[in-house]
């Protein structure tokens, strides 16, 4: 018997053998089917690429022209308006074969008295519609947060989005065209103009983590029974929340110590014989999983977290949370407050939209939460306040007054010290408990 590794990060293939079928596979598929509009919009390493891979090959199956677009190969910096839309024109041409059929760039020079997003609009229209006069046409668009680099505006680029789908009332044509957008961001992060937006006529996907109805796949995998896989896989999801990368790091790391337990330091398995090499399977004693499990966590994740980080995913979640300057204070204040109280009431402002996209907080039920327990474990309060004792510039102060609850005058702002603190908070987004702190310390 062959086991099947598990792959860390990255897309999955169209039949890898570990790919997980969630609700979303059959919400995008259908929705697709159906001619309508889709966009997945959610924080990085949940599966987004993997599922766009497998969709668009069951799409082609049943008969589709498709067309992928990574906006990461088009580039964002130091890129011209003129060279994005000839990079997307590019793109299609190459992916739906139609070098085969025209000069691009002779098409290109032939239009040159037009605007870049209006040569687009002609090829989807002339070309593309025409090229594929019958088939049902997908344009799968990836890595969509990249235009957030641009230094220009592409509110035009989902104005002609919607364009194309408002056409299908006057051309028919466009019926049979489709698109669908993924990425980390916000609707209102892509495109500025509400009037032209795309969004409001399209279809959101919500890819959520893995459950254990969803995980036989992983299991499978396992060299285990089928009983204790799916046991073992419970205890991998109580620690991960389902998120598709750390569950499958951590299987991976569960059958590495089950197959090469002399790979590991202090020999997890104590030298006991419980893998059977000639079935390639093992059997673990009662409880024994639980204990690997946690022990992997703990060994392989959690200590020394950040020279553990291969490939880089918690790395990617903190300089989310830090990479800017204005409000890093702000989303720290939110999510401390969500670890005091392990869940908060959504409020629907700009910074727990941030948190849910950096995929540390999840929503549910109308409440904001931690994601999982290593997320929980790794940024504690311990380094809430390491990182907030680094920006602000009173925090010694700050944090007396807080344990004082609110009490200790002394612990106030005064004089030139007042005055670098406001100067230090012009401009920032910061916490409820910075703006009551500097109101005293004004007031006093």
């Amino acid at each position: 018997m062959i086991r099947r590794t598990y792959q860390v990060g990255g897309s999955l293939s169209k039949n890898a053998p570990t790919y997980v079928t969630r609700e979303a596979d059959t919400q995008l598929y259908q929705a697709l089917n159906r001619g309508e509009f889709c966009y997945i919009l959610n924080c990085r390493q949940m599966g987004k690429s993997s599922l766009l891979v497998r969709t668009y090959h069951q799409l082609k199956q049943q008969g589709f022209e498709c067309a992928s677009i990574d906006m990461t190969n088009i580039g964002s910096q130091n890129t011209t308006s003129q060279k994005w839309y000839q990079g997307i024109i590019a793109n299609l041409w190459l992916s739906l074969k139609l070098n085969r059929k025209f000069s691009l760039k002779t098409w290109w020079s032939s239009l040159s008295e037009m605007s870049d997003v209006q040569k687009l609009s002609r090829f989807i229209e002339e070309v593309i519609l025409v090229q594929f006069p019958t088939e049902n046409i997908c344009i799968f668009i990836d890595e969509i947060d990249s235009i957030l680099g641009l230094n220009f505006t592409v509110d035009d680029f989902f104005a002609l989005i919607r364009y194309c789908y408002n056409q299908r009332a006057i051309n028919s044509e466009y019926n049979r065209l489709n698109f669908a957008i993924f990425g980390v961001a916000t609707p209102t992060d892509l495109i500025q103009d509400r009037k032209r937006t795309p969004f409001n006529i399209g279809t959101a996907i919500e890819l959520h983590g893995f459950t254990i109805e969803e995980i036989e796949p992983l299991a499978a995998s396992l060299p285990l029974e089928e009983n204790q896989a799916k046991t073992l896989l419970k205890e991998i999801l109580s620690w991960t929340g389902g998120q598709p990368f750390l569950t499958n790091k951590l299987c991976q790391l569960v059958m590495d110590a089950i197959t090469q337990p002399d790979k590991y330091e202090g020999n997890l398995f104590r030298n006991k014989n419980l893998y059977d090499w000639r079935n390639q399977l093992a059997k673990l004693p009662l409880g024994y999983g639980e204990f690997l499990v946690e022990n992997l966590v703990r060994n392989k994740i959690l200590d020394d977290w950040q020279n553990h980080d291969d490939p880089e995913h918690l790395r990617t979640i903190q300089n989310r949370l830090l990479y800017n300057p204005t409000k890093v204070e702000k989303l720290l204040g939110i999510y401390k407050k969500i670890m005091h109280n392990k869940q908060i009431e959504v409020n629907k402002i700009p910074e727990e939209t941030e948190l849910i996209l950096s995929g540390l907080i999840v929503k549910e039920s109308g409440l904001l939460k931690v994601k999982n327990r290593i997320y929980e474990q790794v940024f504690n309060l311990e380094w809430i306040g390491k990182k907030l004792r680094l920006l602000r510039p009173y925090a010694d102060n700050f944090d007396a007054w807080i344990a004082s609850q609110q009490t200790d005058k002394f612990r106030l702002l005064r004089g030139l010290a007042l005055k670098d603190a406001e100067a230090w908070a012009r401009g920032k987004s910061l916490s409820d408990l910075d703006y009551q702190y500097l109101d005293a310390s004004v007031e006093i």
